[in-house]
């Protein structure tokens, strides 16, 4: 018998139905036994082969893009690993150039079709009773020998080839998807990830395209001689990049979609403006600094750091304010200062002697903020830094929002609350009505970073009061809903739900110190596109943390039902979705669920709220304890921020191993109920249900017939999909085939 060996396959896969790369994937020992052979099963060697390090580099030349993907395994286990490489061929790629080295030695292999690489899939994923290499059916595949892989050794897999880059919109889009480190048979189906994963793209300096965007993660961008580099790093299973293409003067505007066929229709946009030699829009910016006793020590070393930081991003033709408050409001000077060197110098140095005494005058501070006014022409700005609530003077929150509100005029007002004695919905308010952003730190955290960043970005405006709407379909629940401004090297990210299908025209008009500008696009909005699986959990992640603030301006239940749902739709922390994170056993007193922040203080939080009933304060916000509401509108300030899934993975890492309690996947959210991940919508018991085998003959044909739900059948061995007026099941126990009809029957009910 010949020895058992290990299958690596590293992928360049496609995400649906897109062209994408991919890490690789270690399938765990399998007997190999010939047609003459006894195939009796051995004991498997084991040896514990792991992927170290992935690195993608894209050079993009003409709208090609020249891949080398290399990845470094290591067997830290004590026998030898013997190794076939599979690499699932991108579906439509157009490859000009393919190369397989192993350790600098070119090897060759063998390329099945679609079928053929079928079929394959099938034996491994039912012999391996591994979902992972589901979502890989349907593709072609290369297959060739790796020598084994000696305990300790360290191996590199380099591919290379060039494919087309595809076009979304007035963007290019790259994609990449992270498989699993390891499959078989093991406790937690589809573990995450591991290894250092690194992409790096880059291209000419000179070449047309703006500054690329990420819906999944942070993105690095550098200039490197004549060459433009992206750099991407993170752990996310998958990652899509896009490159705006600018034409001239005109905007690049590009469109994901994704929808199911039913009514539930997203849409994520982004624009990227025009490079226009338009006049600069001076600033007049005012700060606004709480020197109240309790800001004393750090608080106010930090507030002061961040007032220097602020004062340095002004230009020529910006104008400023300094105005500390405490019960008294004091100003730098009476009305506006020239941004020249002088004033700027006399300004820091004020800041630099600035000391705390007194209470909280939230309201003085805001009408004096507001008394000066600006001419036409000009962008008015406010930062606002407390560490508390009102104590001083009008204590009434709505009072002094309402006030706050026909002041503003055209001021846009950005907040920071420090520390949990904030009135975060009074802050919140002033934020969302001024069209800027609240945000919100603990005292630990860097809050002279948190101003020092949003002042670094309000620099140069571009286009002001930019609106978005649709001719030929209707957008509904726009995320943001005002409109927006755009500062030098932004770019405008609108997560929406649309109404209609077809050929449609994406509209946006602004201001610019040039006059009114208008930037349209052709796109199609289609009534089923499973490719973009992210965009519905950006969209609802805004959607409940505009709901949050609204109900803790409003102190009513009244919205309770949506941040429920949408959090259990789409596997997104709330104060109603928090039972998917909390650790076994742990329990408030009113047994209502706790925000995702609290785990560790669920016990103190409970005494402090009382024994009573609501002990979080679910019905009634105001109840809740001061340190309840500050985590909460710190969570929901993120979630209103949220542009990529970056900001849901770093969520994911702070649930620990909760996190693998829950999934968003295939548009739904999955929570492991025991040992089966479950539908979140599994509610009503009544229900047909459907039972199918996994990996048997009736799971394939489903995964054929329902493509969009692959990632789904990927979760593990048992899984439960509610459909309409069905419920599917996957279980080791369930029917082996189906006949044509109840293929059908299932497949309309959970398309």
């Amino acid at each position: 018998m010949r020895p058992t060996s290990l299958t690596l396959a590293l992928a360049a896969a496609t995400i649906v139905a897109r062209g994408a790369t991919a890490q690789g994937i270690l399938i765990d020992p399998q007997p190999r036994c010939g047609p003459t052979q006894d195939c009796m099963v051995r004991a498997p060697m084991q040896p514990q082969v792991e992927r170290t390090a992935s690195v993608v580099r894209i050079d993009l030349v003409n709208g090609v893009a020249r891949y080398e993907v290399t990845e470094t395994f290591v067997n830290r286990g004590a026998r030898l690993g013997e190794a076939d490489y599979l690499y699932p061929l991108p579906k439509g790629a157009a490859f000009t150039d393919l190369k397989l080295s192993i350790n600098g030695e070119l090897v060759s292999g063998e390329t099945m079709n679609a079928q053929q690489a079928r079929q394959v899939y099938e034996q491994i994923v039912a012999k391996q009773r591994d979902p992972a290499l589901v979502e890989w059916m349907g593709y072609g595949l290369l297959r060739t020998r790796i020598f084994p892989i000696a305990p300790g050794e360290e191996k590199k897999v380099v591919v290379r080839f060039s494919q087309v880059a595809e076009r979304e919109g007035d963007a290019l889009r790259l994609d990449y998807f992270r498989g699993p480190t390891t499959t078989g048979p093991r406790e937690r189906p589809n573990m995450a990830p591991t290894g250092r994963m690194r992409f790096v793209l880059s291209y000419s300096a000179d070449a047309p395209y703006g500054r690329p965007y990420s819906p999944t993660h942070d993105v690095q961008a550098r200039r490197d001689g004549d060459r433009q580099v992206v750099e991407i790093e993170g752990g996310a299973r998958e990652l899509t990049v896009l490159l705006p293409v600018r034409q001239g003067r005109e905007a690049a505007i590009s469109m994901l979609p994704q929808a199911d066929g039913s009514d539930a229709r997203y849409a994520l946009v982004t624009l990227t403006p025009p490079v226009v030699n338009a006049r600069r829009t001076p600033r007049d910016v005012t700060f606004v600094i709480d020197i109240s006793g309790s800001m004393s020590g750090r608080k106010l070393e930090q507030a002061k750091a961040a007032g220097r930081q602020l004062l340095a991003t002004l230009g020529e033709g910006d104008r400023f304010r300094i105005i500390p408050f405490a019960s008294d409001v004091r100003s730098f000077r009476d009305g506006w200062s020239e941004a020249t060197r002088e004033e700027l110098g006399a300004a820091r140095n004020y800041i630099d002697g600035l000391e705390v005494a007194g209470g909280t005058n939230i309201m003085g501070a805001l009408r004096e903020a507001t008394r000066v006014g600006s001419g036409e022409g000009r962008l008015p700005i406010v930062l606002f830094l407390t560490d508390g609530a009102p104590s001083v003077g009008e204590q009434r929150a709505d009072v002094i929002a309402d006030s706050a509100r026909a002041w503003r005029g055209g001021r846009r007002v950005f907040t920071f609350g420090l520390g949990s004695d904030v009135n975060v919905s009074l802050l919140e308010q002033l934020a969302l009505s001024g069209r800027g952003t609240a945000q919100f730190a603990r005292p630990e955290e860097d809050v002279e970073r948190m101003v020092g960043i949003t002042a670094s970005r309000l620099v140069a405006p571009v286009v002001t009061d930019l609106r978005m709407h649709a001719e030929g379909v209707r957008l509904v629940r726009t995320m943001p809903q005002d409109a927006q401004d755009l500062f030098a090297g932004q770019d405008l990210v609108v997560l929406t739900q649309y109404e209609g299908t077809g050929r449609g025209t994406l509209v946006f008009e602004g201001r610019t110190t040039n006059g009114p500008v208008r930037w349209t696009q052709n796109v199609s909005f289609p009534d089923r596109e499973t490719a973009n699986g992210f965009v519905p959990r950006l969209w609802a992640t805004q959607r409940i943390g505009w709901l949050a603030a609204e109900k803790r301006r409003t102190g009513t239940s009244e919205l309770d039902g949506e941040i429920r749902t949408l959090g259990e739709k789409f596997g997104i922390p709330t104060e109603f979705t928090s039972y998917l994170v909390l650790e076994p056993g742990m329990t408030v007193a009113s047994n209502q669920p706790v925000p995702l922040g609290l785990r560790r203080d669920v016990d103190r939080l409970s005494r402090q709220a009382g024994s009573g009933g609501n002990a979080m304060g679910l019905a009634s916000p105001a109840a809740a304890p001061a340190e309840a509401r500050f985590e909460l509108a710190k969570e929901a300030s993120a979630q209103r921020a949220a542009k990529s899934l970056a900001v849901l993975d770093a969520a994911n890492d702070a649930r620990g191993a909760n996190e693998k309690k829950m999934r968003a996947t295939a548009g739904r959210s999955f929570v492991l109920v025991g040992d089966t991940w479950t539908d979140s919508r599994a509610k009503d018991q009544s229900l047909p249900v459907v039972k199918v085998k996994s990996y048997s003959a009736a799971y394939f044909a489903l995964v054929r017939a329902l493509p969009q739900l692959k990632d789904a059948f990927a979760l593990g061995d048992r899984v439960t999909i509610v459909g309409k007026g069905l419920v599917l099941q996957v279980a080791p126990d369930g029917v082996d085939t189906l006949k044509d009809a109840e293929l059908e029957r299932v497949r309309k009910a959970v398309e």
